[in-house]
């Protein structure tokens, strides 16, 4: 089953739209932190670099999970998103160190800020890019499932976070509280770290083969067992991989049926589950009454 093209197309482009995005602030805040010295400037400049790095791991990905299956990859490349998602969590981890590093060193010997104003400039842009991107972010994610998208957004969710509090300390500093701006460096450090952590999780379900949520897979046993003449259904398993998901799981048909009756039954089961489910691959087996004691799930 290859991924539709329009799915391919939003994930192409919002990998793209992440990495120049990421770049550009970048750019703006090493600007701002070059004339103020703020600590936490310093820490969004190098969130947005890592940022960077990371979107662009994501673009080699997800260019690589959208190639059909091969035959030494039957099942196709999805899970190289995830494993781009480990990459993220270890760019990211590592802006939470240097960021965290800086802001010990800022609170042991205080710094008066400059420029506040040309930083207020560049925070209040960046929070309204990072906005826009994660609204289509959010758009792609619910059309196309994307493991590798959902874990930018995840950072990218953090990073809105960021560049808030960035404003924040900033607007202080210009009052005269000098000390919160590598307070807040800190805090900020410890939420970044707490993201990256989240990506790893994620990351790991998709890597370890762990079950959709659990309504999910009873949807799918509903629609199995609301096909006529199909008596029950067993052993439903289900994985993810990328943009797809893989259903396996095992109906019970009348004992009399001829094998082209049960093959015909076993694709209307496959149908409705696609049906709801279209980014699902599912496998049915058949099993006849008598050797199922007691009918599970």
């Amino acid at each position: 089953m290859s991924i539709p093209a329009q799915h391919a197309r939003l994930m192409r482009l919002a990998t793209a739209a992440a990495l120049a995005m990421a770049l550009s602030l970048a750019l703006a805040k090493a600007i701002a932190w070059w004339q103020s010295g703020s600590v936490s400037l310093l820490a969004g400049l190098t969130d947005s670099l890592l940022d960077g790095a990371a979107s662009l791991l994501n673009l080699i990905a997800v260019h690589y999970a959208l190639r059909p299956a091969d035959e030494d990859h039957r099942y196709g490349h999805g899970k190289a998103e995830a494993l781009a998602s480990l990459g993220q969590a270890l760019f990211i981890g590592a802006s939470a160190v240097l960021v965290g590093i800086q802001g010990v060193r800022r609170l042991l010997a205080p710094q008066p800020l400059s420029a506040e104003s040309l930083g207020i400039a560049v925070m209040l842009l960046s929070l309204a890019l990072t906005g826009a991107l994660l609204l289509f972010q959010r758009h792609v994610v619910r059309v196309t499932g994307s493991t590798a998208v959902y874990a930018d957004s995840l950072h990218y969710r953090s990073d809105l976070l960021l560049n808030a509090s960035i404003l924040l300390a900033l607007l202080l500093s210009s009052f005269g509280w000098q000390r919160l701006d590598p307070l807040f460096g800190l805090v900020i450090a410890l939420y970044i770290l707490w993201s990256a952590l989240s990506i790893v999780r994620e990351a790991a379900a998709v890597l370890m083969d762990q079950e959709i949520a659990a309504e999910l897979s009873e949807r799918m046993h509903v629609l199995a067992c609301g096909v006529p003449n199909v008596l029950g259904a067993h052993d439903l398993r289900t994985r993810r991989s990328g943009t797809r998901l893989f259903v396996q799981l095992h109906v019970v048909l009348p004992g009399e049926l001829n094998l082209v009756q049960a093959h015909a039954l076993c694709d209307q089961v496959e149908e409705a589950i696609r049906a709801e489910f279209p980014r699902a691959e599912v496998l049915v087996h058949a099993d006849p009454p008598e050797v199922v004691e007691p009918l599970g799930n």
